[in-house]
């Protein structure tokens, strides 16, 4: 006999703990959008659960109405994983950020995504690491001055969803915290894929890194700095929608003039169901430093079995070829001997 579910709205979802995040942080964004998703769902708010590293993103668990555990620097996908292998019922959603997951965490990120687990992974990228004071993390640009870097950092910047496409990510995406409707797409689009489903999303810390993307948020400045991807379609910008990509010589994108002998049909097309990642790869490089448009939206989303159903199927099939097994025969084969 199925069970109705209650209704349940944003407000069902925001727990009883002071949310402490410094005024105007894109935090609170990236918490409204997801709060207002998971209603939408259709499932029960004890069946989902949030986990976390450390960091500025990291108090999310604190601030959903929903089982959550705040873990330890850089391990949420590891703990994430053991929470989706032990209970495969459970919607299970990674909190983390720049400096946690692609610092001490890119070993744990890495795994968990290459091995397609069944979560749903959403990186804040503020390139700064902000809980600790503003010292510069993985993905600050060369040349970043802070606490840690007062001559300017002499490291080049880790671009995550280039990461996880080489990890084989079977879903790819990223949004800004300001734009509200974009992101709450993405965060639907990441909570229906089965998989490992990383979004990253452009958030500004407007204490120790502000205004780091306000080219990609800042209306009439976005405009001409960014490209929405729809599947399909193709890759159109501009603040007059006169502009487009498409590849050229030596496997690279340009930036045209639409109406100057060129058509949308000279441009390159989206494909986020492409076998390859090889055009997510070129849109995931995409830099506004480098004069090109940073590409938002769904990069990547693909089929590929899950871990957690691939680790149950084996244990079942083991089972019914060889039954149920005996520990205690287990501990007790082979060379054994008593210490007195």
């Amino acid at each position: 006999m199925s069970v109705e579910l209650p209704v349940l709205t944003p407000k069902d979802f925001a727990s009883d703990q002071e949310v402490r995040w410094c005024p105007r942080c894109g935090d609170y964004s990236i918490l409204a959008q997801v709060k207002k998703v998971l209603p939408t769902l259709g499932t029960a708010r004890e069946k989902f659960v949030f986990v976390s590293g450390i960091g500025c993103s990291s108090r999310f668990p604190y601030y959903v109405n929903t089982y959550g555990l705040h873990g330890i620097h850089g391990r949420a996908p590891a703990i994430a994983t053991g929470v989706k292998l032990c209970r495969p019922d459970l919607k299970v959603w990674v909190i983390t950020g720049d400096g946690d997951a692609l610092s001490i965490g890119g070993n744990h990120l890495m795994h968990a995504i290459r091995r397609n687990v069944d979560l749903k992974i959403i990186l804040f990228n503020n390139q700064i690491y902000g809980l600790t004071k503003g010292q510069y993390s993985p993905t600050s640009p060369f040349g970043k001055r802070t606490k840690s870097t007062p001559f300017g950092s002499v490291d080049y910047p880790v671009n995550p969803l280039s990461v996880v496409l080489g990890c084989e990510a079977t879903f790819v995406a990223r949004s800004v915290d300001v734009d509200i409707k974009h992101l709450m797409m993405v965060l639907e689009r990441a909570a229906e894929h089965k998989g490992a489903a990383f979004v990253e999303v452009y958030q500004d810390c407007n204490v120790f890194n502000s205004g780091a993307f306000e080219y990609a948020s800042k209306k009439g400045v976005k405009e001409d700095n960014v490209v929405y991807l729809e599947h399909g379609k193709p890759l159109i910008f501009g603040r007059n929608r006169d502009k487009g990509l498409r590849v050229s010589e030596g496997n690279r994108i340009e930036v045209v003039q639409l109406g100057q002998g060129i058509s949308e049909d000279d441009l390159l097309f989206h494909d986020e169901k492409a076998a390859e990642p090889t055009l997510a790869f070129l849109l995931a490089r995409m830099r506004h430093a480098d004069g090109l448009p940073e590409a938002m939206g769904v990069l990547r989303a693909v089929e590929r079995p899950t871990y957690d159903e691939l680790v149950h199927q084996q244990v079942e099939q083991t089972v019914a070829a060889k039954g149920p097994g005996d520990l205690v025969a287990l501990f007790n084969e082979g060379d054994t001997w008593e210490v007195k």
